[in-house]
């Protein structure tokens, strides 16, 4: 049975990537192969989503229509290189890997002719079905290419196109995000702890808030001003906590933080490519 999907680097981002596949049925188990040098990670694959896995990129790749290619930035000229005798010329290749441009993945790739390849920037919430993934062609990749890219991605995440000169900006926004709101969640419950409640029992409400904050703005369409508007009456509890960020400059803050890790993506992807 030929070969849609060769996974190459079956870590946990593409594990939950996988799941996503088999649980939208987009593509069945029986043509996803994985590779990895891990023989943990090849027993994980095949036990527990039942999908064949090997350890040679070559083997995986070997008639495969579609590459994930998810191994870590400092492994993707080893693997391409192992992978590219048996990548044919008609193979879509999809990248997760961070800092990567598609430019150097297509150089990579020579000799196929016009190799075609999307690149991506997942983040973690994707582990629990929760994603949001940017997606941008490569050089060669056409309008079938990324929609067969963004299936890849449907079943667990919410997937935008953006040009590739975007992805520092989304890396920086949503690829990074998820560890700016752990860290907010993470200083409510410090302080509901120093203010007297018990630690699971501040856990639990900030976790909830946050969560439940995340549903109203995905649910009601609102802005999150108008919705930090509704709940902010003058001179109340919200008021006073809200006023103390902006006089202690979170806005600031929170912009120049992003625009610090946009930077450094950039900065990281010049570093890669050297």
């Amino acid at each position: 049975m030929p070969t849609e999907l060769a996974v190459l680097g079956a870590g946990n981002m593409a594990e939950a990537i996988v799941r996503g596949i088999l649980a939208a049925d987009t593509i069945p188990a029986a043509r996803i192969v994985a590779c990895d040098v891990s023989a943990r990670r090849r027993e994980f694959f095949e036990r527990t989503l039942g999908v064949r896995a090997v350890e040679s990129p070559a083997e995986a790749s070997a008639g495969a229509s579609r590459i994930l290619l998810s191994v870590k930035p400092h492994q993707v000229r080893e693997v391409l290189a192992a992978a590219a005798g048996s990548i044919g010329p008609d193979c879509l290749v999809v990248s997760i890997c961070a800092g990567i441009s598609a430019a150097r993945i297509e150089r990579l790739l020579h000799p196929i002719p016009r190799p075609r390849v999307v690149r991506t920037m997942p983040n973690t919430p994707l582990l629990v079905g929760e994603g949001a993934v940017a997606i941008a062609a490569g050089t060669h990749a056409g309008a079938q290419d990324m929609a067969a890219a963004r299936a890849l991605f449907a079943g667990s995440a919410l997937v935008v196109e953006v040009p590739e000169s975007q992805l520092d900006a989304v890396t920086a926004l949503s690829g990074s995000g998820p560890a700016y709101f752990f860290l907010l969640v993470e200083h409510m419950i410090r302080a509901g702890v120093e203010m007297g409640l018990a630690p699971e029992t501040a856990r639990d409400l900030a976790v909830r808030t946050a969560a439940g904050a995340a549903r109203m703005l995905e649910k009601t369409g609102e802005s999150p001003q108008e919705l930090r508007r509704k709940v902010t009456t003058p001179n109340g509890t919200t008021h006073a906590a809200v006023s103390t960020f902006e006089r202690l400059g979170l806005p600031a803050a929170v912009g120049e933080a992003l625009r610090a890790a946009a930077e450094r993506s950039r900065q990281l992807g010049e570093e890669l490519s050297a």
